[in-house]
Order: structure tokens, then C-alpha cells, then sequence
């Protein structure tokens, strides 16, 4: 049977998106997969008692060595800030090429603290810093000093004792370029030196925590146990900055979503499956309603995707419990044909994630396919004709074009730089100054002016005649040329529009990095936890790579 590829006019919706979840192609997982093998150590550990100081942890295979190095300083609570224009942090880090030496950290110590003012060098790979959850932090310190563990029901609630505030990579203030280190296999996948920097950070935060209740009462502390660590992440808070990387990565996001696509099609067209590998699937869906019944959020808009999402679920293992057989031929097709019929959005590409669980066999060689060399794809075919460029339109944007653009609450928003927190924000056009500034993320209203400007000219012209006089139009040309090579390019809703849910494009991108249980904070921002579940440094050579439906406090 030869499944045909989803249509990237249903896949490319925001709200089909915004729905996606972790799955064995997340970054997190993938990282966590291709590094096993390492040996992990960590190489020094010079805090003071009040967990002040400098800590290094490495990966070492062979002659490559990846080193955090870990600067903890103390601050105050007016200094303590999540937001971008913050100046100070409890905790900062740098991911170091090698194994540094003292002039390094030396350095070092002077300039990762101050994170974007700092001068960085090429030996430096990726950047980032932290602030407690202080209210955690110190329940878990006075706890630990007193020879208990901590309350399982507050870090359950939480979820992490640290919370990243950006993680920047890939030449940003004076770090390593990319083409220094592109040619690394280790480091093949998207952002798998972030997720290292991350995954690391996990690590010191248990250490840290352990290291203070020591100190406070060498007699009696006790370290965190185990299983509580490992059912701690690193917490994130996550704004609309993260929105226009989606918009401004083009063959990056298709890969990333063909290659979701490619392995759905492939499962699907899987005649006879084993009884483990059925066995399996139908553990981690039973499994994950763990997940979603501990999934906590004051949001009301997740809330209910929530209670939909249990509901809808639960009505899934019934089905497959009880008016299943996985013994017919192609049975992931069947069950996704009846999922499109049955069940939320939010549930099918939960489902569809938890379908890849068996199959290390067809995923593993696919995820060597979600990077992208972006420049490569840029220039634009002068030579091809108006003609040509209509028809790419019509064929790849035919719900774009029935938006009408005139009418205000499909031209309710645009997106600007904020000069006081430095990131991409949306504001509505009709009450708030600024449109002057709009940054070009509206795609489809651009890819809808292009349009109605082509239909205008002769068709034999050349992109380069209608260049020469509409040159402003530059960036949805090369988008439309794009989108014909690469079909899930391009979400195909319209981002200015008065019902957009800007945390759809968040959620997008948040689930290939592998973030669990989404906790939305207003429809602009929300909190993750990266991590949580996740094996230990020390158990890496041999771990449950179902973790993520497996692992709980409760």
C-alpha cells in the first residue's frame, strides 16, 4: 500500500500545528539518543557554601570533548528578572569546544555572566543563563538539610528548580559560527549543542541543591533522591520572540514537519505488525495519562484542550481495547483514518507521536534529515516566468488566497520589534501606534498582494521585469519559488489576523524540541519543562527510551 503524504493544507494550519506534541524526532530525544555512547564526567565543582563558584561538566568520545561551564552568582530579589532586558542571573553558562584550561574559565568568568554584553570567542558554542525558582530551591534545600526528601506534590507542580531565559547559539555575541562545527556528525541534528547546554544545566541544578543542604547541615542532609531527580527538568519561560523563527527558516520548518510526515506515512503503510512492537504502543498511550492528568496550567484556553484531549484519548483506548485488531492488515492506518473521524486535533497528533515509539528502525535514519542548508535556496529564478509564479500560487496557497484583506479583522495585527524588551511583538493595527515598523511576517497578505499584482501582467515577463519595479514584493517571490520545492514551507494561515493564537507557532516549534505540558501564560507566552523524565547522566549507556510516557512523581 503506498500512503499518500498529508496535504500541507490541512498539516500547515496554525491550529493543526499548535497541537503537535514530542515525539522520538525531538531534538531533546534525538540528543539524548546520539550521545549514550559518551562518557560523562563532571570536572570540577568549585562552589562555596552557599553554592557560589564555578562547576565544569564534559561529553568526551574519542578526541571530541563538549564542556559546561557553569558560573552561580549570588543576586538579589529585586535583580531576579525572566525578562529579555534582565542584566543579571542566579546561574550563567557557556558551552566550551574542548576541555578549557584556567586561563579559559578565567576569562570566561568575566564575560558569561554578562551574557549579551560579554565578549565570547570561537571556543564558545552556545550560551545561555538561569534563575531559581526560589520558592523551590529553598523548600528543597531546608528539606534535604533536615535528612527528608522534599515535598513531591510542589515539584510535581513545578517541575524544575532553575528556568532558562534564552539559550542562543550559532555566532551570536562572538560564539562559534556555524560553519566551524556543520561538518561535525555528532552535531548533525538541529540545535543538538543547545539541548547539551540544557540537559547539563539539569545536571548542576541537582548537584547545586545537594551541595547547600550539605553545607547547611553536613550531619543530617540527605541528597535528593534519584527518582525525584529525575522526574525534575529545566523550566523555560517562552515569548513571541520565538514566534518568527517559524516565519524566517522556511526549508528548516519543512523539514522538520516532512520528516514528522514521512515517518506518519511510513507506519501507516506497515502491512503486518509484530505483537511487541503493538504491545508497546497501545503501553504508552495508557501510560501517558499520567502525563495529561498531572498536565497543570491556570491557563482556561489549555484547560480545555486538556479535558478534550483526556477525553478524546481515553475514547481511543477504548476503541483499541475493545473493537481493534491488530492483526488486520495495515493497522496505524486504520487507526489514523479513524482518529481523523473520531478524535480532536490535539489527539490525533498526540497519537500520531506515540505511534513512532516502535519503530527506532524508521525513524533513527530520518532524523538525519531535519537540518537544512538555507542559503542554498534563496536566490530567486529570475528567468522563470509571471506565468509560472501565478501557478505556484495557486496551487500551494489556495486558502490564502480567499482571504480578504480589506476586511479589518484579517488585518487586525502586525508584528515589530520592541525597542524596551528587544523582541519580536504583536500589536493591533487600529489602536496601538507603530505599523510603520511592521516586520514582513505577513505572509499571506503579501503572498495575496504578489498575487492580485501578477494577474496584472502579461505572463510571459520575467520574475526579473516584475522585479525591476517591485522589488518590495522580493521576499514572498522567493518564498512561493521556495514552497514549490518544499510543500510544508509555509503555514498557511494568516498570522495578522484577529483570531490568530500566536502560541500555536510557539507550540510548533516547542514540540520538535521535545517540551512537555505547554502552560500557557496569556495567548502571547507560556512555560515549559525541557527535560523532565529524562534519564540521569549516569544511566544514558542504558535507559527506557519511553521514558517520556513512563516517568511521574505520584
Amino acid at each position: 500500500m503506498n500512503i499518500e503524504l498529508r496535504d500541507p493544507n490541512i498539516v500547515m494550519k496554525l491550529s493543526r500545528l499548535g497541537s503537535f506534541h514530542q515525539s522520538k524526532l525531538s531534538f531533546l530525544r534525538s540528543f539524548l539518543n546520539e550521545f549514550k555512547d559518551w562518557d560523562y564526567s563532571r570536572d570540577l565543582f568549585h562552589l562555596d557554601s552557599n553554592g557560589y563558584g564555578e562547576a565544569v561538566y564534559s561529553f568526551k568520545k574519542k578526541d571530541r570533548v563538549y564542556s559546561l561551564i557553569c558560573f552561580a552568582n549570588k543576586i538579589s530579589d529585586e535583580e531576579r528578572s525572566d525578562r529579555v532586558i534582565a542584566t543579571k542571573w542566579d546561574a550563567a553558562f557557556t558551552l566550551h569546544d574542548g576541555v578549557p584550561t584556567k586561563d579559559d574559565i578565567k576569562r570566561l568568568k568575566n564575560e558569561v555572566p554578562k551574557q549579551e554584553v560579554g565578549r565570547l570567542s570561537f571556543k564558545e558554542l552556545t550560551l545561555s543563563r538561569a534563575n531559581k525558582s526560589v520558592r523551590v530551591f529553598n523548600h528543597v534545600v531546608e528539606n534535604l538539610s533536615e535528612g527528608r526528601q522534599p515535598n513531591l506534590e510542589l515539584l510535581t507542580k513545578v517541575g524544575y528548580l532553575y528556568r532558562t531565559t534564552a539559550v542562543y547559539g550559532s555566532g551570536k555575541f562572538g560564539l562559534a559560527d556555524r560553519f566551524r562545527i556543520k561538518n561535525r556528525e555528532e552535531i548533525n541534528g538541529p540545535f543538538r549543542l543547545e539541548m547539551m547546554l540544557v540537559y547539563l544545566v539539569r545536571q548542576f541544578t541537582f548537584d547545586q541543591v545537594n551541595h547547600v543542604a550539605h553545607h547547611k547541615n553536613p550531619e543530617k542532609a540527605v541528597k535528593l533522591e534519584k527518582q525525584i531527580c529525575k522526574n525534575l527538568g529545566i523550566g523555560n519561560s517562552t515569548g513571541l520572540g520565538m514566534a518568527p523563527f517559524i516565519v524566517n527558516h522556511p526549508t528548516l520548518l519543512n523539514n522538520w514537519i516532512l520528516t514528522r510526515e514521512t515517518a506518519l506515512k511510513k507506519i501507516r503503510e506497515i502491512k503486518n505488525v509484530k505483537d511487541e512492537d503493538s504491545e508497546l504502543f497501545k503501553d504508552c498511550v495508557k501510560k501517558s495519562l499520567t502525563n495529561i492528568t498531572s498536565w497543570n496550567t491556570d491557563s482556561e484556553y489549555q484547560q480545555n484542550k486538556i479535558k478534550s484531549l483526556l477525553k478524546n484519548v481515553k475514547k481511543f483506548i477504548n476503541y483499541i481495547e475493545s473493537n481493534f485488531d491488530f492483526k488486520t492488515a495495515y493497522p496505524f492506518n486504520k487507526i489514523y483514518l479513524w482518529l481523523e473521524q473520531n478524535a480532536c486535533e490535539e489527539c490525533i497528533e498526540y497519537v500520531v507521536s506515540i505511534m513512532m515509539e516502535p519503530y527506532s528502525d524508521i525513524i533513527d535514519p530520518l532524523v538525519s534529515n531535519m537540518s537544512s542548508e538555507e542559503e542554498k535556496y534563496f536566490n530567486i529564478p529570475t528567468n522563470r516566468t509571471v506565468r509560472e509564479l501565478q501557478n505556484i500560487i495557486e496551487k500551494k496557497y489556495p486558502n490564502i488566497l480567499d482571504i480578504n484583506f480589506d476586511q479589518k479583522d484579517n488585518n487586525q495585527n502586525f508584528w515589530f520589534i520592541s525597542k524596551n524588551k528587544e523582541e519580536p511583538r504583536l500589536a493591533d493595527r487600529f489602536e496601538e501606534h507603530g505599523s510603520e515598523l511592521e516586520q514582513p511576517l505577513a505572509i499571506a497578505r503579501d503572498i495575496k498582494k504578489l498575487y492580485e499584482k501578477l494577474k496584472t501582467l502579461k505572463g510571459n515577463s520575467t520574475i526579473a521585469e516584475f522585479l525591476s519595479s517591485s522589488s518590495e514584493l522580493r521576499h514572498v517571490i522567493r518564498r512561493a519559488f521556495i514552497v514549490e520545492k518544499f510543500p510544508y514551507s509555509e503555514i498557511q494561515d494568516n498570522t495578522i489576523g484577529k483570531s490568530i493564537v500566536p502560541i500555536d507557532m510557539l507550540r510548533l516549534k516547542l514540540s520538535f524540541f521535545g517540551a512537555l505540558k505547554f502552560d500557557p501564560r496569556s495567548d502571547k507566552w507560556l512555560r515549559i519543562c525541557m527535560f523532565q523524565g529524562a534519564p540521569l547522566p549516569s544511566e544514558l549507556k542504558n535507559y527506557d527510551e519511553q521514558w517520556v510516557y513512563k516517568s511521574n512523581m505520584q
